[in-house]
């Protein structure tokens, strides 16, 4: 799995939203990117706007999947900063 802001994505209009998740209290959009299937997780109720992480598609993964995926990446969180 590879941690990138969201801001650093390409061109919006190359996804397909996946749909609004809500994991231990945080809210992310995630979005499919259409040419490659990279997964991409913007972290919006995050203190710091525009960042998330992605992560390389397999195929259409289950929404524990993308749960399982965003609490990892909520306890790599460094709670003072909100950066990994």
């Amino acid at each position: 799995m590879i941690y990138v802001p969201s801001s650093a994505l390409p061109n919006p209009s190359t996804y397909t939203e996946i749909g609004t998740f809500e994991v231990d209290g945080e809210t992310f959009t995630v979005r499919r990117r259409d040419d490659d299937g990279s997964v991409h997780y913007d972290w919006i109720s995050g203190p710091n706007p525009g960042y998330g992480f992605s992560s390389s598609g397999s195929g259409r993964e289950s929404h524990e999947h993308h749960e399982t995926a965003i609490r990892d990446f909520l306890a790599s969180i460094d709670p003072t900063t909100g950066y990994l």
